[in-house]
């Protein structure tokens, strides 16, 4: 069995092949594991992904929607955003929160850490679950035309499980909860 402490990659070589502000792109000329000599291309992000699942005391959760351009389509999520590499992740949470839903929680809990892609990219995502809200006015960035949906947890939960929901921190969050049962 392999040592996991050994990083059995050996990098040959490495160009920038793209940044923006938001990810950067690296070609690395390399040496893999098995002893082939051969190309990986690495994209890195510049923030963290940030996730929010919300319960009120019904078991109610909010999903948010929106188009998403990679995919060509419509998405539910939870409330989701970036946070900066220097910002304490849960002010990252409440920002995102407050941002896309109006919603504040005065309870907040990290329930999962996940890499969202890591064949090619170093994105860390962290999720909470957020309770004891209160409703104020959304402030979406320009960037974002949301739909905003109040449904039981449930209905969420069913909408995973017929593939409804497909986003990778939704998908997460969702069933965690359900694994620990913290709606009864």
């Amino acid at each position: 069995m392999a040592d996991p402490n050994i990083n059995p990659w050996q990098t040959l070589s490495e160009k920038k092949i793209y940044k923006n502000p938001w990810i950067s792109l690296t070609e690395y000329q390399v040496i893999n594991p098995g002893g082939g000599e051969g190309i990986y291309g690495k994209v890195h992000f510049k923030n963290l992904a940030i996730g929010i699942l919300v319960l009120d005391n019904d078991n109610s959760t909010w999903l948010v929607g929106q188009y998403r351009y990679p995919l060509n389509q419509f998405s539910w999520e939870i409330p989701e955003g970036g946070g900066s590499l220097e910002e304490d992740p849960l002010k990252s949470a409440q920002r995102e929160l407050l941002e896309e839903t109006g919603i504040s929680a005065s309870s907040w809990v990290e329930i999962q850490r996940m890499h969202l892609s890591n064949s090619v990219s170093d994105e860390l995502a962290i999720i909470y679950l957020a309770r004891d809200l209160s409703f104020g006015e959304s402030n979406p960035e320009e960037t974002e035309q949301l739909t905003i949906k109040k449904i039981q947890f449930d209905e969420a939960y069913n909408m995973v499980m017929s593939g409804e929901i497909t986003d990778s921190m939704s998908v997460a969050a969702i069933l965690k909860v359900k694994v620990l049962n913290i709606v009864p």
